[in-house]
């Protein structure tokens, strides 16, 4: 749709010509310039603390507000909120990304199509990325800085929980782009005008990738809607199986991590599988631990039977609806099983493909969950927490994916790059391959 024929306000069309201007110039522009803003952006961040937890504070008080009247739920009150501790890992995001090896310009592969005609296959930026999110402030930096350092252009459409928040960091942003004159500084902006998301999504001329941060009414919402590629997923229904085989202090230390850790997020524990066999005292008591710090527990009547005998546990009955739920709140549901492949079959059916955990000292069963389970993440003896960008090395992410083609799992640089085909001719055409006059040899070229 081109922008004419949208209902897209003058100030956003301008907004996004901006945006894809400043694209062409940051694909152009040094790997070490950009590095330079990052750590500027980092630098700011930490004088700035206090300012940003003034206008965060702002936020916070008009979300409990909103909560109050039933217009904001908790899970998204707990993911505006910022503090110290916030705001330095914000920064570290920033110095994290300026750190890693440049994902643009490298070399894929490359061929010899002829004397004289060789053809390069070259890491690119996508060009202008859309991101929607709900709360999450954290999140504005973590694009942001992965958009940067891949060459591209991003423009930000926050949720009115979090204005104040954003509004602020971006200000910070594209003060440090200052350091350098010809820097695009509308390589980062943030839509504040009111405008319909279900508008935006269907510029596909004019926006190369939308990614949604946030609920799965708003992730399914944005799928649905998008006439541009969309990269997140809907659910982050988690899985872990305690296999009968299960280390008992592992068991412990795995589900109440995944679980308490942080349940507002997509990569917190929904579903806890446990296997007939495994110990009812230790299940009792891992399940009594997270009763003591709050979560509601739903369980099959299989679970309720085999713990029957432990009144201090208040345990709800389960329903079919509880296995395809992403709570992203203080409650979890418990399902017992017969055997590792009702497990797999139970997370391959009801799961989001997001991660699941199995624990097990059983080696040779942990790789065949590992294979069986189709996840973007499966891991073994290791809590569902770690699905995470910043965890595995990604420097940061812009999301999470579990989508099988492009990217998968926590998305860091590598999600945000594609290629293209770079060919170095000297005056050939194609017609004198086509009559037999030249042949091609086809030979790889080493770089």
């Amino acid at each position: 749709m081109s922008l004419k024929k949208s209902k897209i306000p003058k100030d956003i069309k301008n907004q996004l010509f901006e945006a894809r201007k400043s694209s062409h110039i940051l694909a152009n522009l040094d790997v070490s310039i950009k590095n330079q803003i990052l750590y500027e952006i980092s630098t700011k961040i930490k004088e700035n603390a206090s300012l940003i937890l003034e206008e965060n504070a702002k936020d916070i008080s008009d979300a409990k507000r909103l909560y109050e009247k039933g217009e904001l739920s908790l899970s998204l009150c707990d993911r505006l909120l910022l503090n110290e501790s916030k705001i330095e890992q914000m920064a570290i995001y920033c110095e994290n990304v300026a750190e890693l090896p440049n994902p643009t310009g490298n070399i894929l592969d490359a061929t010899c199509l002829d004397v004289g005609l060789d053809l390069y296959k070259v890491t690119c930026p996508i060009g202008v990325i859309l991101m929607i999110f709900e709360s999450r402030p954290d999140a504005l930096i973590q694009i942001s800085a992965l958009g940067l350092k891949s060459g591209n252009s991003v423009i930000l459409k926050g949720g009115k929980e979090a204005s104040h928040s954003n509004r602020i960091l971006v200000k910070i942003i594209r003060e440090a782009f200052v350091l350098k004159n010809d820097f695009p500084k509308n390589s980062i902006s943030l839509v504040e005008t009111r405008v319909e998301v279900d508008e935006l999504v269907k510029l596909s001329a004019d926006l190369d990738l939308i990614i949604p941060r946030g609920s799965n009414q708003l992730v399914q919402h944005i799928q649905r809607k998008s006439l541009i590629p969309v990269l997140g997923h809907a659910d982050g229904i988690c899985h872990v199986f305690l296999d009968h085989a299960a280390d008992e202090i592992k068991s412990k230390s795995v589900v109440l991590d995944s679980k308490l850790n942080y349940p507002a997020v997509c990569n917190s524990l929904e579903t806890l599988l446990v296997h007939q066999n495994y110990s009812n005292k230790w299940l009792a008591y891992i399940l009594l631990k997270m009763q003591d710090s709050g979560v509601e527990i739903r369980v099959c009547n299989e679970t309720k039977k085999r713990l029957k005998t432990y009144k201090s546990l208040i345990l709800k009955n389960a329903v079919n609806e509880d296995w395809k739920t992403e709570y992203v709140d203080l409650i979890i549901s418990v399902k017992s099983v017969d055997s590792a492949e009702e497990a797999v079959m139970h997370i391959n059916h009801f799961g989001s493909k997001h991660t699941d955990s199995i624990v097990t000292e059983n080696k040779e069963l942990a790789e065949w969950f590992l294979n069986s389970v189709d996840s973007a993440g499966v891991f073994w003896n290791a809590s569902t927490r770690f699905a995470d960008g910043f965890r595995y090395g990604l420097g940061a992410e812009v999301g999470v994916s579990n989508a099988k083609i492009h990217a998968r799992g926590p998305v860091g640089l590598e999600g945000l790059i594609t290629y293209k085909y770079k060919l170095y001719g000297n005056g050939q055409g194609v017609e004198e391959y086509d009559d037999g006059k030249r042949q091609f040899i086809h030979k790889k070229i080493n770089f």
